[in-house]
């Protein structure tokens, strides 16, 4: 996937019998990824997006190109992306995850612990996933302002105060 694509939601499946689908939206304004149309999947297939209203845990949606219920069950976990360029600058202190994902992870020492894998959201806040040197399963983190005290998205890392022991 091209650097300068942004993953912004994801397909759950169908909704009814007329090709409409669930779809996750992984957008801080969950409604605006109909904005970002056409989006695009890992495959280069492009869809237009037209909400049809909030349903548990995402929206009905109805995507360009499909018209029966198989294909909304066949697109089921399919990623949708948006170039760059359609998205909002994030704030200060806000991060696109794509942005975070294999950036190194140095310790407030200067050493470097590991890499970030990937970026877990959970009710209660994200979660990074760091591949840890010499370790064989990945760490989780708190992707908090505590534990994550510096992302210098520039110099290619982030600056963590992890809990004693959690990178042994």
């Amino acid at each position: 996937m091209a650097d300068s694509l942004v993953c912004v939601g994801q397909i759950a499946g169908s909704f009814g019998v007329r090709g409409d689908v669930r779809l996750k939206s992984f957008c801080a304004q969950p409604e605006a990824i109909a904005a970002y149309a056409p989006l695009v999947t890992d495959d280069g297939r492009t869809f237009d997006v037209t909400l049809n209203g909030a349903i548990k845990n995402g929206f009905s949606a109805r995507l360009s190109g499909v018209a029966k219920k198989e294909e909304g069950d066949a697109l089921k976990g399919v990623r949708l992306y948006a170039p760059r360029e359609r998205l909002p600058d994030p704030d200060d202190d806000e991060f696109y995850h794509a942005d975070l994902i294999g950036l190194d992870v140095v310790d407030t020492g200067g050493t470097i612990v590991g890499k970030v894998k990937a970026v877990i959201e959970q009710g209660a806040g994200d979660l990074l996933e760091i591949a840890a040197n010499g370790q064989t399963e990945p760490v989780l983190l708190p992707f908090t302002q505590a534990f994550v005290p510096t992302v210098d998205l520039a110099g290619g890392r982030l600056v963590i105060d992890p809990p004693e022991g959690i990178f042994s």
